[in-house]
């Protein structure tokens, strides 16, 4: 179904491919006949190419990029522009979309998410932007729609900001990475490794995107193999596959903590760009005679069989057979699993799902970026019609993921069909994606379509003793499973037939209501702020030392972004960073937000300049510790703050909050054994904190501890790869090793200034 090459791998002529190896080059010439090099194939990938065209280095190891467009939505963009307007926005300098599509409900809160809207309207007004209203389109499908071009780099402050099938190289960033942009600065990485995704084959019917993007997904995961590098989609299965079909599986490929995506495109990318009126944006994109893959996956169309990506991650996959035949033994290995992420906080059972040997759900919904493409829910459509959802416990939720979807539904009949079955159609949404809308019960089980299954990402509140799940599906497994009243049926048990419908985009829709100023600003124009929306407080810049107390440990593999900042009506608050900062690590660690605000109390004391013990006793005694041994110590040269440690923090979600909500309560630092995603990582520097890495094994440390790091600002300046630190004991310093990473100059001025803000503040 799915092989992994545990090397690289030449692609010939996009059809063949050659393991690195002895004799990889000669063959590589002989069947090419051309010279080749290892060096010179690397350059023949699409991803290197658009790369290329986009850096502005002067140099392909160290990438300086500049992107075509840039696009956020609701729970983004209040946080992004006020970070510009702080820095010297005057302008948007190059198109930026602002959607409407998470907090559309306006559900919480009073007027807070309505003023975020206006905020929107009136700075897309204000410096030229385009403005999306809410229930017209979720975030991606308006990019695919309207924004997406052959061979262009888009910009998203949403890590599924991904449009690779289209030819359109994307990536989903933490808001400070658009505001590099809007201030013409530039995305710094190094060149990344690219990994080829050879598709062959084609889907057997019952098969959906989601299904090929979880096998992957399982595949790749938790070995790494494509963290932080671009998947290339190539080979002669892609012929294969509708234009829906690869947005499907592409905008998944975030799941697998890779940095971008790209494929090769071909008539039927040029026919998705022709219905939707953008002809001109179709560019033929494919690798060239010899290209080299840093690594290959092999992906056999026609083996995969309807997937399940059972709680609580997208990479905890099973065939539904496979789930099906073996019950008792998946489940209990499940809730092995879960016990690690839930730390024990709740009882969690599947078991208690089986009845008479069947496997049954209490909820589906198809929705979103991922879900609610037109070819899904037409499927489902077919899989139901003639079929009821039953007037017991199980529900059905289908959210069209924009209007133009929607009124196409209407018309070809897919939408009357699926609403005689009990199911419900609904507005374009985000809301399922992260718990704002259509939680289950509690202990219910809910399949998805969508792109995320983290704990409590659904909207249960372990602090509250809730709990319910949320498994990973394709529609049409989903549908399957409704047509069957709740038990769990894969899409190839349907035997009827699944259509091919024709889509016909109506334009008019946008062109009626989404402003758009053509990238016009209006200076005259006066921003909406509603009283939720506040300035990010005042930041100082990095001490010389630094005394840092462990407010929170985390041992768990993985750490999500929703457990280091919960999403759901939590996400109301993100124009509000004080506010939005009580709910740090609050469905993790509840002690955490009092133990880092007790420290803060020390640093605010120092920046005004006061004693710093004053406001917390116990620093008197940390102190005379560390000048036994640093006599010149003192609070002219010292900051007081909080870190945390985690063993993999950042996955999932690209929020800046995860970072920027530490940031305002003191946070000065996190200590890891690694980062799960480089956007994370980009969060927590842009923030001005110091993204410590220590190696795996016992800490030296424990939660609560302080810890002294001297010289910290010269150990940057300097570019110090390791950084002496110490744990403080009652009378004695013990000396451990923290190492920094690999930064660039421009990434170490924004730490050594306190953030981003800082650094471009005139």
């Amino acid at each position: 179904m799915v092989k992994l090459y545990e090397g690289g791998v030449y692609l010939v002529n996009g059809t063949e491919m050659i393991p690195d190896g002895n004799d990889a080059i000669n063959a590589v010439k002989s069947k090419t006949g051309k010279e080749v090099t290892k060096e010179s194939a690397a350059k023949e990938t699409i991803a290197y190419g658009i790369l290329e065209k986009h850096n502005t280095s002067g140099s392909m190891d160290k990438l300086k990029i500049k992107f075509d467009k840039l696009t956020s939505h609701d729970i983004t963009f209040v946080g992004i522009i006020q970070t510009a307007r702080a820095s010297g926005l005057e302008k948007f300098p190059i198109p930026y979309v602002l959607t409407n599509c998470h907090n559309s409900l306006c559900a919480v809160g009073g007027t807070i998410n309505e003023d975020d809207h206006m905020f929107g309207l009136t700075c897309a007004k204000k410096y030229g932007g385009v403005y999306v209203p809410p229930h017209q389109a979720v975030i991606h499908q308006f990019a695919r729609e309207m924004l997406a071009g052959g061979g262009r780099m888009i910009l998203g402050s949403d890590s599924h900001t991904r449009y690779g099938a289209l030819g359109t190289m994307a990536m989903g960033e933490g808001g400070p990475e658009l505001v590099k942009q809007l201030l013409n600065q530039t995305y710094d990485i190094n060149m990344p490794g690219v990994v080829g995704v050879y598709l062959k084959g084609s889907p057997v019917k019952g098969v959906g995107p989601q299904d090929v993007a979880l096998a992957i997904i399982g595949a790749v995961f938790k070995n790494g193999y494509v963290k932080n590098k671009v998947m290339e989609f190539v080979g002669p299965g892609v012929e294969s596959l509708s234009a829906d079909f690869r947005i499907g599986i592409d905008v998944m490929t975030t799941e697998t903590t890779c940095l971008s995506s790209i494929w090769k495109t071909d008539d039927q990318i040029r026919e998705f760009y022709d219905i939707h009126g953008r002809s001109e944006e179709y560019k033929e994109l494919k690798p060239g005679d010899a290209a080299y893959y840093d690594g290959m996956i092999e992906v056999d169309l026609s083996l995969i069989k309807p997937m399940i990506a059972m709680p609580f991650h997208p990479s905890n996959t099973y065939t539904i057979e496979e789930l099906n035949a073996n019950l008792t033994d998946i489940l209990e290995d499940v809730e092995k699993r879960a016990a690690v992420s839930l730390d024990g906080a709740v009882e969690f059972t599947l078991k208690n799902k089986v009845r008479n040997g069947k496997f049954i759900v209490d909820q589906g919904i198809i929705a979103g970026c991922a879900g609610g493409g037109f070819e899904n829910i037409c499927a489902a459509a077919d899989i139901l019609k003639g079929s009821y959802i039953g007037c017991d416990e199980f529900t059905l939720s289908v959210y069209p993921a924009s209007t133009p979807i929607y009124m196409e539904l209407m018309k070809n009949g897919c939408a009357a069909a699926l609403l005689e079955t009990g199911a419900v159609l609904k507005t374009a949404f985000c809301g399922p994606c992260f718990g704002a809308g259509d939680t289950p019960a509690n202990n219910a089980f809910s399949i998805r379509h969508s792109t995320r299954n983290f704990p409590n990402r659904e909207g249960s509140k372990l602090q509250n003793g809730q709990i319910s799940s949320v498994a990973l599906m394709d529609a049409r497994s989903i549908a399957a499973t409704a047509a069957n009243k709740g038990v769990l049926t894969p899409a190839t048990d349907f035997d009827g037939e699944i259509g091919k419908y024709k889509y016909h985009f109506d334009s008019n829709i946008y062109a009626n209501r989404v402003f758009d100023s053509k990238g016009v600003a209006d200076p005259s124009v006066e921003i909406h702020f509603g009283p939720n929306i506040k300035d990010w407080p005042t930041m100082c810049a990095l001490p010389e030392n630094l005394v840092l107390r462990v407010v929170s440990e985390i041992h768990d593999p993985v750490t999500t972004t929703d457990e280091l900042i919960p999403s759901g009506e939590t996400s109301s608050y993100r124009s509000n960073p004080l506010g939005l900062a009580e709910f740090t690590l609050s469905r993790k660690d509840p002690n955490y937000v009092p133990l880092a605000k007790e420290i803060q109390k020390a640093q605010t004391a120092v920046m005004n300049g006061e004693c710093p013990a004053g406001a917390v006793p116990e620093v008197e005694n940390i102190m005379k510790v560390i000048c036994k041994t640093y006599e010149n110590v003192g609070k002219e040269n010292i900051g007081f703050g909080s870190t945390i440690f985690a063993v993999k923090p950042g996955d999932g979600s690209a929020r800046e909050q995860a970072a920027s909500c530490q940031k305002v309560l003191g946070g000065w630092a996190n200590i890891a054994n690694e980062y799960a995603t480089k956007r994370y990582r980009s969060n927590l520097i842009n923030w001005g904190m110091l993204p410590f890495i220590i190696e795996e094994g016992e800490l030296p440390f424990k939660n609560k501890d302080y810890l002294f790091i001297p010289s910290i600002k010269k150990a940057v300046e300097e570019k110090a790869d390791t950084i002496k630190a110490y744990v403080v004991g009652g009378s004695e310093l013990k000396e451990f090793t923290l190492k920094l990473g690999e930064l660039t100059d421009e990434e170490r001025q924004i730490i050594l200034k306190g953030c981003l803000i800082n650094y471009n503040r005139v």
